[in-house]
């Protein structure tokens, strides 16, 4: 039982014994004491006086007294006004330490045969371009939810929807077929989704051109819009490639798999991966045939266009377009085909969605036409929401080329920490050029997504790649270099014939206390961040279990303490906050180096 269960339930021992009355456990309220008070726990007194019928100092100090008398790890406690602030014995978090230490996972909530099983959607790209600075926020942000939700004990399925189909990639396939010239990845030696992307931009010029020329003729933007050849041949291609067109479906394959080349790159430099793909061009068929099912059972209705919609006027919402008027597929059609091919081949207890804020309308929309097509787990999908990020000269587009490519900022990065290391003098001469170069993948990509996790994820983000490789402050190469510190000290601890130890030592600061209460805290950290879908409680909870621990090291002596007992304790300290370290940071998909 830890400490804060053994407070609580004393607490309740006493208003019983002392008041002789029943108080709930649930509604008692135990808190860290303030950095200005002495103490480790602070219980709140004012809603116990209905009972003792005494002032607040007099009632704490009853509560206090009885607290000290029956719990032996309660060395003191001081009244401020209505709250007991009550010290937890050295001797104690002692104790807890050596628990820690005998806990390799310590922290993590094993899964069982028997766990639940969360599917988690991230990534979905589009086949038409390559992935982006707003692709690597996604990637991170499912990633890390991936792992912190399978550390609180369930079962969880990475998976990906990749949208290989649709207006949007007809672009690509036609402009590569009107400008291409038979271009490849191998004859132009660029990866293939960057090339297809390039055919994404070179489409949209020439619209745009085109759109020029035609407003130039007397034409509204609306009604160019309407006369393009270029858009009226990208939408003849989407309905052949519909109809099963032999040569569409085949440039189509060919270019699609260019670019899976491509993602599956970056995804492994990233770090992250999928239990399962699923692709458009397989779920928006199922999609369509559910739509057309409940046209017929009276849920949706057909317009004179011959276009299909739900109304959900009734709910608040307004009208939703399910089919377009040449029978093709939307985003909505396809998502509900993909729920449904989920839910057939996993077990599932509960689906996430990792989408952007800017879909938040069509999720709940998604929710609420899942739940009338009779699927009842329509209404416990979460769909979670996360912020834009932005660069410090705006936002980025896609079709006019001026997003900030996801490969390219990973060279950036990398790059940066090389650099930055040469300028703080490099500490790793006697390393191999290729040791040096992964110390430096470790730290710019540990930069990169640190960043990206440390920020509440439902706000938009300014992302500034030279303040996030800052060696000082909340940064991912901060945390890094702490792990690499410690892992330092017990290399040389091993060298010195040092080993950490479990025996008690004859003092233990304040210090050390408070760092062990913090490694006591992780596993409550990455529940809240499992319960909150919130990988920056862990980040955060990482950056100050860092700082504690150089504040530390810079106060007291840890290999060149002169008392033998302290100095193993120092060694086991450190040995488990690089532990935990290490642990919250590959909750995050980051790796630590074991030097820098």
């Amino acid at each position: 039982m830890n400490i804060e269960t053994t407070l609580v339930q004393s607490v309740v021992e006493a208003i019983k014994n002392l008041y002789g009355a029943d108080f709930s456990a649930e509604k008692i309220q135990l808190q860290k004491t303030r950095k200005e008070f002495e103490g480790d726990y602070t219980v709140v007194v004012f809603p116990f006086l209905a009972l003792s019928k005494k002032r607040p100092e007099e009632t704490a100090q009853e509560i206090g007294e009885y607290l000290k008398n029956n719990i032996a790890s309660i060395s003191s406690f001081n009244v401020v006004k209505g709250f007991l602030n009550l010290a937890i014995s050295p001797s104690y978090w002692v104790d807890l330490l050596n628990e820690i230490d005998n806990d390799e996972k310590w922290g993590i909530t094993p899964v069982t045969e028997n766990s639940p099983l969360v599917m988690v959607e991230y990534s979905s790209p589009n086949t038409n371009k390559p992935l982006h600075l707003g692709h690597i926020r996604n990637n991170l942000l499912g990633y890390a939810l991936s792992n912190i939700i399978e550390a609180n004990g369930n079962k969880v399925v990475k998976t990906n929807i990749v949208n290989d189909r649709g207006i949007h990639i007809c672009k690509s396939m036609l402009a590569w077929q009107k400008w291409g010239e038979g271009e490849t990845p191998a004859s132009s030696g660029k990866k293939g989704d960057h090339l297809i992307g390039d055919y994404y931009v070179a489409f949209d010029k020439h619209y745009k051109a085109e759109l020029n020329e035609l407003m130039a003729k007397g034409m509204s933007k609306e009604e160019a819009e309407a006369a393009s050849p270029l858009m009226a041949e990208a939408r003849e291609m989407l309905v052949k490639w519909e109809a099963g067109d032999k040569e569409v479906r085949a440039l189509w394959e060919k270019m699609n798999n260019w670019v899976y080349e491509g993602f599956d790159e970056t995804y492994k430099r990233l770090g992250v991966g999928f239990d399962k793909i699923y692709y458009e061009s397989d779920t928006y068929l199922v999609g369509k045939e559910t739509v057309l099912g409940g046209l017929e059972k009276g849920i949706f209705y057909r317009r004179d266009d011959e276009s299909v919609w739900a109304d959900l006027t009734n709910d608040g919402l307004d009208e939703k377009l399910l089919l377009r008027s040449d029978g093709t597929s939307v985003y909505m059609t396809q998502d509900i085909g993909t729920a449904q091919l989920r839910f057939r081949d996993y077990p599932i207890d509960k689906m996430v969605y990792v989408v952007g804020n800017e879909q938040n309308y069509h999720f709940q929309v998604l929710s609420l036409l899942l739940d009338k097509l009779g699927f009842s787990w329509g209404k416990g999908l979460v769909h979670f929401s996360y912020g834009m990020v932005e660069l410090p000269e705006g936002k980025m587009k896609s079709r006019e080329g001026t997003v900030v490519d996801a490969d390219d900022l990973m060279d950036e990065m990398i790059n940066t920490a090389r650099e930055t290391s040469e300028e703080l003098g490099n500490k790793l001469n006697d390393l191999t050029s290729e040791e040096k170069a992964e110390i430096n993948r470790i730290i710019g990509l540990g930069a990169l997504k640190y960043f990206m996790l440390k920020v509440d994820a439902r706000k938009n983000m300014l992302f500034n790649p030279k303040e996030s490789i800052d060696f000082n402050g909340n940064t991912g190469p901060f945390i890094q270099y702490t792990y690499a510190r410690t892992r330092s000290i017990e290399r040389k601890a091993t060298e010195a014939g040092v080993i950490r130890s479990t025996a008690r030592p004859e003092s233990v600061s304040e210090k050390e206390c408070a760092i062990i209460r913090m490694l006591n805290d992780f596993p409550a950290i990455a529940k809240q961040a499992g319960c909150d879908y919130s990988p920056s409680g862990i980040a955060n909870y990482a950056y100050e279990l860092a700082k504690e621990y150089n504040q530390f090291y810079h106060d007291f002596s840890i290999l060149k303490e002169e008392n033998e007992a302290t100095k193993s304790f120092r060694i086991l300290l450190t040995h488990n906050v690089g532990k935990v370290i290490k642990t919250a940071m590959s909750l995050l998909g980051i790796e630590v180096p074991e030097r820098m």
